[in-house]
């Protein structure tokens, strides 16, 4: 009997592409997935929290190619099982937390976008979010045998207290009013003010009448204020996940950083103090983004006495209670795992259609360990890459041995990025972000000279 694959090719081939490039895939990661098993608990236990109404916050460091946007794509897919609705967006010299050339609105913006729901796990969930509000609200009318005006005043109550609530509020009663009136330009116009893509308060005022928009400078409110309409649609809260906050620590102006880390600072105070509810962040960087005394997070005395770690956690004891998650490395047995899940997904599930033996694994990774040494498998990624691109040679040219392939395989270790990102502190920015060019000093940083 023929045994029957498991994965779907549609499956497999987006896997094998996004391997293959050194990016995590969208889909199929429980085909994949190995160790990390106490970071996994710490942060189910943080999203439980979050679904009863707390609030957490976590900083996922590791290494370049340690698994870190791995491991976050894994935590969304964790925070959909339990019925939440989830957001990221990657840092970048055009998308920060605070600035004010338009650059935290564009990173609000490009999470909006990104929103997920376990029925839209792709993105583009906020319109479903918004339709499930309304249906309910139909829903509960007709139970009551009251209005919808009624109960929707009820529900937008809480909303409307919230700092930038009254505005945010009116959006949503805008977008019940086009689903009323079948009014698609006024529902798409809320949409895009939901997802903060006006620039001006102008164009908000003539689209929908109200006079504030999500700009540089309320971000952090409006995670908060679409936490609060996510759990009025039905769901258990909302997690926002950052990954490359390395882009902060790049920063060359002091001041652009510095606001930055303010920024942090609010929300970490916010969480760890149980201010807001059904709202998580997880954030991910390296350690020099981290414990840098000078460009990182620790050059900011509040947050490095914050994020200080427990000093009895050493010599292999861990504590995972505070903000701070160090992605432990993978071991080499969990890398021969991985090796064979990566394997098991080329051959679509099928035991009996493997490329390669078991035998090959152990070969592979004692080469990657004879040519880059231990971190083959301290930061897997270049080595999955690898393997990837063997195993596909291997599929795509029939007879070929794997051993006459070994010694042709190019495998370096990760490293970061040499740029420096600059501040963008174009003409016409506020002081609040970094003087012009020319009036400030880009940092304090020491000039090297040699004698």
């Amino acid at each position: 009997m023929v045994n029957q694959p498991n994965i779907r090719p549609k499956e497999r081939d987006a896997i094998i592409q996004s391997l293959s490039a050194g990016v995590v895939p969208r889909i199929g990661l429980q085909h994949i997935q190995v160790g990390r098993a106490r970071e996994v608990q710490a942060i189910m236990r943080d999203i439980e929290r979050v679904a009863d109404g707390g609030s957490s916050i976590r900083f996922v460091i590791g290494e370049y190619g340690a698994g870190k946007s791995f491991f976050l794509t894994l935590v969304r897919l964790i925070a959909l099982e339990h019925r939440m609705v989830t957001v990221h967006a990657d840092l970048g010299p055009e998308r920060r937390l605070y600035a004010s050339g338009g650059q935290a609105r564009a990173l609000y913006a490009e999470a909006a976008r990104n929103m997920a729901t376990r029925t839209r796990p792709e993105g583009g969930a906020l319109a479903g979010v918004v339709e499930r509000f309304i249906s309910d609200l139909v829903q509960e009318a007709n139970r009551r045998s009251v209005g919808v005006r009624t109960v929707l005043d009820e529900r937008l109550g809480e909303l409307r207290e919230s700092s930038g609530g009254y505005d945010f509020a009116t959006i949503v009663e805008a977008y019940w009013r086009g689903s009323e009136d079948g009014n698609e330009e006024l529902k798409s116009s809320a949409l895009r003010w939901l997802r903060g893509e006006f620039a001006t308060r102008t164009d908000a005022r003539q689209a929908l009448g109200v006079r504030s928009i999500i700009d540089d400078h309320n971000v952090y409110d409006g995670f908060k204020l679409m936490s609060s309409l996510v759990r009025l649609a039905g769901y258990n809260g909302l997690l926002v996940v950052l990954d490359e906050m390395v882009s902060l620590y790049k920063l060359q102006n002091r001041q652009a950083r510095d606001q930055n880390y303010e920024q942090i600072l609010s929300i970490l105070n916010d969480t760890l103090q149980g201010n807001i509810g059904g709202l998580g962040f997880v954030c991910s960087g390296t350690p020099e983004f981290l414990t840098d005394t000078r460009r990182g997070l620790y050059s900011y005395a509040a947050l490095q006495s914050r994020l200080a770690e427990n000093t009895f956690a050493r010599d292999g004891l861990v504590d995972m209670s505070g903000p701070v998650l160090r992605l432990a490395s993978l071991t080499p047995e969990e890398l021969f795992v991985l090796l064979g899940n990566v394997r098991h997904v080329f051959a679509a599930g099928n035991s009996d259609a493997y490329l390669v033996p078991d035998e090959a694994l152990q070969a592979f990774m004692t080469y990657c360990n004879g040519r880059i040494g231990e971190a083959y498998f301290r930061t897997p990624r270049n080595t999955v890459k690898s393997f990837c691109q063997l195993l596909n040679v291997i599929e795509q040219n029939q007879g070929i041995e794997w051993q006459t392939l070994l010694g042709s395989i190019q495998v370096t270790p990760d490293a970061p990025e040499t740029e420096e990102v600059e501040a963008n502190l174009g003409e016409g920015q506020s002081e609040q972000d970094g003087a012009a060019e020319g009036k400030t000093k880009p940092d304090d940083d020491l000039t090297t000279f040699r004698l």
